[in-house]
């Protein structure tokens, strides 16, 4: 019953929006209003034709009259299509009501005078404006053209009389139909007004449940971020706890190296491997405690004001050594002149991170760091001849120990997966961004970007699971 009920309903306004103008669509109080107008007036007049045909029938014939109180009917049919065309709901409604009363009127002054069947229908003037005009002002106005009206056709009762142009029976069967078309018309604008609260009701019952679900999300919300806040405090602590044995392994290595002599021995080899391994993994603890830092909001930006032209030409000379150990060539296009202000240690890890990526990934090849100044921005680039990396696979690259099924993936940003994210979080934090672009087996660019100033406030402070869903 309640599917049969919404469905209809469904259907039933499908048909009526055709006439209702875009305006009155963002209300849902005067959409409902506008469709009960538009539903009374395609439909109302077929109930209307009911009365005017049945007194053809007893009459015997059509005289003017007749002509008046049947045009009179069928102008309703013309409103949709007016309302559709000039957006006039308001003005229209009151003078349909107008109308409505005037075939009453006219309906009782020919045919009963004022005991006519077709009185009853006066009831249904104030309901209607009651489902028209949602203001009060309004139904004010209905009110005063119900108290005009019925004085005029008193008046015209006193003065003039009625002319009898039906006999009792022909009225008694009219009385019939009248009270038949008026339940019909009064039901049918009570069943559509039930369905119009029904769905409504749904639509409240939904928003409930989405409420519900909101709420429950939040809380899901606030329990992974107590767990990811924990997951941080316990890594910041077993980083700690990892540093100190780790620098006394290295600390021993520099001390057995100085004693084992020639570098060039077995011995001295091994030792060597030792402290470089060592120092692979201080640096590993050093990047797990920053991601920890920042997963937990406690990095802030250190900015400064200094001249990009001989940070970056100190970025250079520390990094051709080691990308002329691959075999690589560096190529350097030089920024312009120009200052910056932004945390300049933190700049430095970003680039010499890429990089450092860059050099491994790319042997005897060609590797591009440029800089340059547009719109009010810094942009470095890093470009490479590398292996590369498929499109499909970039994004996880950001992503803190994220398992990739693509091998070259895998590989790309260090084996342990912290660089990239790291230098990804570091240029959020200082208002900028990071992106790649890369195909395999053609190489590899970077690009970050930073406003000329960092803005420096506590909203900078950005935790890792904020990183990772604007990156998602």
């Amino acid at each position: 019953m309640r599917n049969g009920l919404t469905n209809f309903a469904r259907r039933l306004n499908a048909s009526v929006d055709w006439f209702i103008p875009a305006r009155f669509k963002h209300s849902r109080d005067m959409l409902q209003a506008v469709r009960m107008f538009l539903f009374s007036h395609l439909f109302g007049p077929l109930i209307g034709h009911t009365m005017s045909l049945s007194v053809l029938y007893l009459e015997g014939q059509a005289d003017l009259s007749w002509w008046i109180l049947f045009l009179s009917i069928s102008a309703f049919w013309l409103y949709p299509f007016v309302l559709r065309i000039t957006g006039w709901y308001i003005p229209l409604a009151l003078i349909s009501i107008q109308n409505l009363m005037f075939c009453i009127f006219w309906g009782c002054y020919q045919y009963g005078g004022i005991s006519s069947p077709i009185m009853p229908w006066l009831v249904t003037v104030p309901l209607l404006g009651f489902f028209y005009l949602p203001q009060r002002a309004t139904r004010i106005t209905v009110t005063a053209l119900i108290v005009v009206n019925l004085t005029l056709f008193y008046t015209l009762y006193s003065t003039m009389g009625f002319r009898a142009a039906v006999d009792s029976h022909a009225l008694a069967v009219l009385g019939l139909v009248s009270t038949l078309c008026a339940s019909i018309y009064v039901s049918m604008m009570a069943l559509y007004f039930a369905s119009i609260v029904y769905s409504q009701g749904e639509l409240e019952q939904e928003i409930q449940r989405h409420k519900e679900t909101e709420l429950q999300l939040r809380d899901a919300t606030a329990q992974a971020q107590r767990a990811l806040l924990a997951k941080s405090g316990f890594l910041a602590k077993m980083s700690h706890e990892l540093k100190n044995p780790l620098n006394a392994i290295i600390g021993y290595s520099e001390i057995l190296i100085e004693d084992a002599g020639p570098a060039h021995t077995q011995k001295g080899k091994d030792l060597t491997s030792i402290r470089s391994a060592g120092f692979r993994l201080l640096g590993l603890i050093n990047d797990l405690l920053e991601l920890s830092r920042l997963e937990a909001g406690k990095v802030d930006v250190r900015a400064e004001d200094f001249e990009f032209a001989e940070f970056f030409e100190d970025l250079v000379a520390r990094n051709r050594p080691s990308i002329a150990a691959s075999g690589n060539e560096l190529l350097v296009k030089a920024p312009p002149a120009g200052r910056i202000v932004c945390d300049s240690h933190k700049l430095r890890r970003v680039v010499n991170g890429l990089l450092s990526n860059a050099a491994k990934f790319t042997t005897n090849g060609r590797i591009t760091l440029a800089a340059s100044i547009r719109d009010g921005t810094w942009i470095v680039s890093i470009e490479d001849t590398g292996i590369g990396i498929a499109r499909a696979q970039i994004q996880s690259l950001f992503e803190t120990f994220g398992r990739s099924e693509n091998e070259t993936a895998s590989k790309y940003g260090d084996e342990a997966r912290l660089g990239l994210p790291l230098a990804y979080r570091y240029c959020q934090l200082m208002g900028g961004t990071l992106s790649i672009q890369s195909e395999p087996g053609l190489g590899t660019k970077v690009i970050v970007t930073l406003p000329r100033q960092t803005p420096v406030d506590s909203d900078r402070k950005i935790s890792m699971a904020d990183a990772q869903l604007q990156a998602a």
